[in-house]
């Protein structure tokens, strides 16, 4: 799966990927119930769970361990954003590349290029280069 906006220009920027298993969502637009301004695409064929904000407080009130679970997820997530952050300002876009393709070369393998490029904030010409740069 992958959250991507449209920016101005009509470009699709891809803000985060959620690899198997992992949540992926509009924190905003869900917490507060409100329309979201990302949208979430399959990237492969998926099995997709959905739980609604007021299902989820069922589900947590229900079987409080959940709250531990949830927790993780969101853990998770906030740490995977903050080093997403942190590359941007620190590391090359070759290393960045280099970096993701490292944490995850089965998953760079199955998705698009061009996608991929959007997530690391480079155009798919560029990752191009980059990538004949470090198979030569």
């Amino acid at each position: 799966m992958r959250k991507f906006f449209v920016n101005e220009k009509g470009v699709e920027k891809t803000t985060e990927f959620a690899i198997e298993n992992w949540w992926i969502t509009d924190n905003i637009a869900y917490e507060y119930k409100l329309a979201s301004t990302f949208y979430i695409q399959a990237v492969e064929k998926s099995d997709i769970l959905y739980i609604s904000l007021d299902n989820q407080e069922k589900l947590l009130a229900a079987f409080p361990v959940m709250e531990r679970y949830f927790r993780f997820v969101y853990q998770r997530a906030y740490a995977a954003a903050q080093m997403r952050v942190k590359y941007f300002f620190s590391l090359s876009k070759e290393e960045f590349y280099r970096d993701f393709l490292r944490k995850y070369p089965e998953f760079v393998q199955r998705v698009p290029q061009y996608l991929i490029a959007s997530f690391l904030g480079f155009t798919p010409e560029y990752l191009s280069e980059i990538r004949r740069r470090l198979n030569s």
